[in-house]
């Protein structure tokens, strides 16, 4: 099959547009379910307009844009990411997986092309959990995953409910909870996104091809309660010392993956977050109190349990010789998820029929396409270079390499 190239200009531009639309001064904020995210998928569903596409939401507001293919009754195909970003971070994170997939569709326009059945970009709400405390909340609500209780989910930034910032972008809170996509409608999903890593650029290769998505579990508001002390007048065993705890802590852990980490086990842990209250803490106290998060990521589900048996074990052992309370709080998390072997395969035979250099290779962070996957939709992800990380305002793709990765992604649209 003879695929049109993709519109890189429109690419282009509608990068731009997003960049100005949202600059917070430093970095790309786009808050979900708020003006930042609502800005940008009312630039997609304007773009779509002008392409004809045919357009709709579902109950939690994720925007879905559609090519009509031949065979309207067969399952479609689907593509996307998500439109939000964390505080102050990059413009591409996540936003490229949507302007690949609408310029996939435009060159498709241009060209007369219409593909063997329906494919649509789907622009995800609210996947960065930094904003609702929820892994994957718009993707899993697409798919009636996500409970009512969940409107009462709490913004990080606001303090205020799910519910009222759904309504201020338009929705229906009345409505929410019901599922748009069913999985046995649905012949692939395949999403874009840049590498949030170092992996592509210490290897010179411009693209990858996601063979699965760490889960996690999280806890996001640990915390190690000892006493206030002076710092000189209270001798070590005397001592509740908070930050002591906390420390001892995150050593054993650490000392956990270094050992599991030897014997090729899949693993990384993050502590995020450790802070002393800056109301309380002074050069010549003893820290009576330490906040801390904790977030652990493996593809491998029983690596997750192992560890999370481990971070207990600990926590109660050295609550007890240090006298301390170490109390973990409420866990969060989300399930591993393997990419579909078809899809792969697809992926890495496009590369080689336009001689574009890819290897295969995990994904570190999470993405919407873990939940297609884990509705049995066959799933795959295209990984485009990316300079200087992620979750940051020095966020920097190629345009280059977005367009082989773009090239890599209509082919297996367009694939029947």
């Amino acid at each position: 099959m003879n695929v049109p190239p993709p519109d890189l200009a429109l690419a282009a531009a509608l990068f731009a547009q997003l960049r100005r639309d949202g600059h917070d001064g430093v970095g790309i904020t786009r808050d979900a379910y708020g003006l930042g995210e609502q800005r940008a998928h009312d630039e997609a569903e304007r773009l779509a307009r002008a392409l004809d596409l045919e357009i709709a939401h579902d109950a939690a507001l994720n925007l879905y844009l559609t090519l009509p293919g031949r065979d309207r009754r067969a399952p479609r195909v689907m593509t996307g990411s998500h439109l939000d970003s964390v505080p102050a971070g990059g413009n591409y994170d996540g936003a490229a997986g949507v302007v690949a997939g609408l310029a996939v569709l435009a060159g498709w326009r241009a060209a007369g092309f219409v593909p063997p059945a329906d494919v649509t970009v789907m622009a995800v709400r609210a996947e960065e959990s930094t904003w609702f405390p929820y892994s994957y909340l718009g993707s899993k609500a697409a798919f009636g995953l996500v409970g009512r209780d969940a409107l009462q989910l709490r913004r990080a930034d606001t303090g205020r409910p799910l519910a009222e910032h759904l309504a201020e972008c338009g929705g229906d809170p009345a409505a929410f909870g019901a599922a748009w996509l069913d999985p046995a409608r649905i012949a692939r999903f395949v999403e874009l996104h840049i590498e949030q890593g170092p992996v592509l650029v210490d290897e010179a290769l411009p693209v990858g091809i996601v063979t699965g998505i760490r889960g996690s579990l999280r806890y996001r508001d640990a915390r190690v309660l000892g006493s206030y002390a002076h710092s000189g007048a209270v001798p070590r065993a005397g001592r509740r010392d908070a930050v002591r705890a906390a420390a001892l802590l995150v050593a054993a852990l650490d000392d956990d993956w270094e050992r599991l980490e030897a014997q090729g086990r899949d693993l990384v842990v993050t502590f995020g977050k450790f802070s002393t209250d800056p109301a309380q803490h002074a050069f010549s106290k003893v820290a009576g109190e330490v906040d801390l998060c904790v977030d652990v990521r493996s593809q491998d589900r029983a690596m997750l349990d192992e560890v999370d048996a481990l971070l207990d074990a600990h926590a109660r052992r050295l609550a007890q010789a240090t006298g301390t309370r170490i109390e973990l709080g409420p866990r969060t998390g989300s399930e591993p998820a393997l990419m579909d072997a078809g899809v792969q395969e697809a992926l890495a035979a496009a590369a080689a029929r336009h001689g574009i250099a890819a290897r295969r290779m995990a994904s570190g962070a999470g993405h919407d396409a873990a939940v297609f996957a884990q509705r049995g939709v066959p799933t795959g992800m295209v990984f485009v270079r990316n300079d200087h990380g992620s979750h940051n305002p020095d966020e920097h793709m190629d345009m280059d390499d977005f367009a082989l990765g773009t090239r890599l992604l209509a082919d297996v649209l367009a694939t029947p």
